[in-house]
């Protein structure tokens, strides 16, 4: 993950993953809205995860 994705999910996590598909979008931004938190959390986990 690049510094720049990270800083991205810290600051405004809905975009940080939105090339991970329209659920992922979905998904964080609804925990974002629960709490900010939440939200930088599941941005951060989703992003690190490795794709094949």
């Amino acid at each position: 993950m690049s510094c720049l994705r990270a800083l991205t999910c810290i600051i405004f996590p809905p975009l940080a993953v939105i090339d991970k598909g329209c659920g992922s979008v979905l998904l964080v931004g609804a925990l974002t809205l629960a709490g900010w938190i939440p939200g930088v959390i599941g941005a951060i986990l989703i992003c690190n995860k490795n794709t094949v």
